[in-house]
């Protein structure tokens, strides 16, 4: 197959997007807003009453419009006040992603102080959060989608960046935070929203949303994605698919939300280019290194998600409310890439290598989660109890091929190409090494967690917090049929206190603690080292400040210095023996804005300042290197105005420190400043026209990494033309 796939010119694309939509849109609205009325006045009482109680209602016009929320229940599996949780927490809402026209995780990160986005190897999210890279401290509305892909934040209603370890709520890993999508579901009221959008480099995107009440007691929304696009990079493209309906049954004192999500991910993987002389080398940002056409990566995930609300007691005086929450999630993933990508350079920069190989991974996911929360009152002091439980089993196949460049049956794993013409048709074959993984792993999860929110009094708030886990994972090698097994039994403790010298502020100190067993975030494979391993320790101390200076704005500041500990090392007595003296120290602090400065202006952005080192001898480095790919500063301000009741305008500034691409710190990507903006016009009434400018003044810059000679540039000018329908 070949990517991007044909498709029509951008003007006739989006004439048939809409001509299409016409009756999607229309005839359902009309039905829609029938069935609302009629569920609005005849609905019984008792049913309107347990809305109030469990349905968070979203107004689709304040979340087209506002850049902050006031809540979360991500951070302690409790509606908590943004400025009552003892931890960073940047929200990416709806809104903001429309006026920026975001599509992935990397767009999200690039507003989030302390995170940034590697390469990936070009077919998965990579975050560097606080200094610690992982691929699998990402969550669905609050469960772990751990598996390797491009998220697409379609149906996501936010995006919650949660920094700092907090294994008391979402278990093992996230040692330097984690990425929460909050999705979009079922509510009672009338959604009609569509998205169509074509830009340069055959950008072409169209989203739907759409939802209503069917009955006073159920409710249902669709949300759908087609995004067939290339980008500036020679021989790229990419296919996503996702279709994902919700309803939502509403009966006495119980909410049942039900969803199911088909998405397929198919594009060409794409590496970057190599480095030269310790920087990016002079190769065209377009070029290509490596055979495009044996370069493709599938992906299909489907799950089947339930979440059941349950009021069991709206009583009074000392014991007001207890609540039973049960979240369950079954998930498939069959992803398989293969990729031909650059290594070194040659010293007179003329020939460059190639090597190759592929992976296929399937996973199958089932998680269930189940809280009772009860609010107790004794005295001047309020209690919100949570007792939780845990239940996971993760199954993992995979499979990976060595390439082999030359002749069938050919040892030879490298091919060197001219360094001007690094795009080539290589004859290669695949198959396995003595090294490559064929395996199975299983990994089951049992935990039990516990937390107290104590009011103290209106100035005063405490957190404390304790999560128990029990994982037994199962390795079997088929290379060998070698069987291994570890079992991990840990203890993870939170602490915060939170003083409101006045309400709108709080200012906190937080101490909280995460694990990474040995084998690893992803859980692919045991070896006999690692079953012996202790899990390496992320342990987190912050102070900050949150003030909310309106209802609309909300500042924050936090300093923070994240160890991590029982990383492997070479024993000093003995080199070839590994020792887990290894240990890794980030230090910082950030600040952040979000909200409206006037009834006209928004804002969202951060800065960031960090340090991240080895602070002890490690397998991959010697004391004192730096982290790689997490900048000194980093800034990011976004501005909307808002001209007239018709038109509006956006400006944003991304700014860069220098980072280095790889853990031996030979290769610098420089310092960059970049900027975007958009314009915003309503053409009639439910329809808006949006341009969005991104890179504006067409600056050079390389953005990430995946390692020395797999660099990523910066996009040149991106202009994207959207139409937004929300009648």
């Amino acid at each position: 197959m070949s990517l991007p796939l044909p498709v029509p010119t951008p003007a006739r694309f989006v004439a048939g997007q809409f001509r299409k939509a016409l009756i999607a849109l229309l005839l359902p609205a009309t039905l829609g807003a029938q069935r609302t009325e009629a569920s609005d006045s005849s609905g019984p009482r008792s049913v309107r009453r347990a809305m109030l109680d469990l349905v968070t209602v979203v107004d689709s016009t304040s979340a087209r419009t506002a850049y902050r929320i006031g809540r979360t229940s991500s951070a302690t599996r409790t509606s908590t006040l943004l400025r009552d949780v003892p931890q960073s927490v940047t929200v990416i809402t709806r809104a903001l992603m429309a006026d920026q026209g975001m599509v992935g995780m990397a767009d999200v990160v690039r507003y989030v102080p302390g995170i940034t986005m590697a390469q990936g190897e070009g077919h998965r999210d990579a975050p560097v959060i606080r200094g610690q890279a992982s691929t699998a401290d990402f969550f669905i509305d609050g469960i772990r989608d751990d598996a390797q892909y491009y998220r697409d934040i379609y149906n996501a209603e936010r995006i919650e960046a949660l920094k700092g370890p907090n294994a008391m709520v979402f278990g093992r890993g996230g040692g330097g935070g984690v990425i929460n999508r909050v999705s979009k579901d079922a509510q009672w009221q009338a959604i009609r929203m569509m998205s169509v959008s074509a830009g340069r480099f055959k950008q072409r995107r169209t989203t739907l949303d759409i939802g209503q009440a069917l009955w006073p007691s159920l409710a249902a929304r669709l949300n759908a994605l087609y995004d067939n696009s290339a980008n500036f990079r020679d021989r790229s493209g990419a296919e996503r698919i996702g279709i994902n309906p919700t309803i939502s049954v509403l009966r006495g004192a119980t909410l049942l939300r039900l969803g199911y999500e088909y998405y397929n991910d198919r594009r060409v993987v794409d590496r970057g280019i190599p480095s030269f002389a310790g920087a990016p080398s002079r190769a065209p940002i377009a070029a290509f290194f490596g055979d495009p056409d044996a370069s493709r990566s599938r992906l299909t995930a489907q799950s089947l998600a339930a979440t059941l609300d349950r009021q069991l007691w709206r009583g009074h005086a000392a014991v007001s409310a207890i609540q039973l929450r049960n979240r369950t999630r079954a998930v498939t993933y069959d992803k398989f890439y293969q990729n031909i990508y650059p290594g070194a350079t040659n010293s007179a920069l003329t020939s460059v290598s190639l090597q190759g190989y592929n992976s296929a991974t399937d996973r199958t996911n089932l998680f269930n989660q189940t809280d009772v929360t009860a609010v107790i009152t004794r005295g001047t002091m309020r209690h919100t109890l949570l007792v939780g439980t845990e239940f996971a089993i993760q199954r993992t196949d995979n499979l990976r091929n060595t390439a082999y460049f030359g002749a069938t049956g050919s040892t030879t794993t490298s091919l060197s190409v001219p360094f001007e013409r690094p795009t080539v048709q290589a004859p290669v074959t695949f198959r396995a090494s003595s090294s490559d993984a064929d395996g199975r792993t299983t990994l089951a999860t049992r935990a039990l967690y516990a937390q107290d929110q104590i009011d103290i009094d209106s100035h005063v708030q405490a957190v404390l917090g304790l999560r128990l886990d029990d994982l037994a994972l199962d390795y079997v090698n088929r290379r060998n049929n070698q069987r291994l097994r570890r079992t991990d039994r840990l203890v993870s403790p939170r602490a915060g206190l939170v003083i409101k010298p006045v309400l709108p502020l709080s200012i906190y100190g937080s101490l909280a603690v995460s694990f990474l067993p040995g084998s690893g975030d992803q859980f692919g494979a045991l070896t006999v080292t690692t079953q012996t391993l202790k899990p390496e320790q992320f342990t987190n101390r912050e102070v900050g400040l949150k003030w909310d200076v309106t209802p609309a704005l909300a500042l924050t500041a936090a300093a923070y210095r994240l160890d991590r500990t029982n990383t492997t090392a070479p024993d000093p007595a003995n080199p070839a023996v590994v020792a887990q003296t290894g240990a890794q120290r980030t230090t910082g602090w950030e600040l952040g804005a979000t909200g409206a400065m006037t009834s006209r202006w928004r804002i969202a952005g951060g800065y960031a300042r960090q340090d991240a080192r080895i602070v002890s001898q490690t397998s991959a480095a010697s004391a004192g290197a730096r982290v790689p790919l997490v900048p000194e500063q980093t800034l990011s301000l976004w501005n909307h105005y808002q001209l007239s009741t018709r038109f509006g305008a956006s400006i944003g500034t991304v700014y860069q420190a220098s980072m280095f691409a790889a853990i031996d710190n030979t290769v610098t990507l420089p310092t960059f400043t970049r900027l975007d903006g958009a314009l915003f016009a309503t053409v009639a009434k439910g329809l808006r026209a949006q341009v969005n400018i991104e890179n504006l003044f067409n600056a050079r810059y390389y953005a990430t990494a995946h390692s020395n000679n797999n660099i990523m540039p910066g996009s040149p000018r991106l202009v994207r033309l959207t139409f937004n329908v929300a009648p």
